[in-house]
């Protein structure tokens, strides 16, 4: 699984980051700091037909993306 580390940028940055992970292949888990980039980024993934979960992971974020 690939992992992208988009903690500690503000949006969109963090959703411009996981379009060009996505690119390389899934499954993606992307590492972010607050809930708009989950939000933001899950919206992202679902319109692009993608499978998407999250979970806290300590005062992070972790989020999966799959097909």
């Amino acid at each position: 699984m690939n992992t992208l580390d988009a903690r500690g940028y503000s949006c969109p940055e963090p959703v411009i980051m996981t379009k060009k992970a996505v690119e390389k292949g899934l499954p993606l888990t992307v590492l972010v700091d607050s809930m708009t980039p989950v939000n933001n980024i899950t919206r992202f993934a679902v319109n692009a037909g993608y499978k998407v979960s999250h979970k806290p992971a300590g005062d992070d974020f972790e989020i999966t993306i799959s097909k």
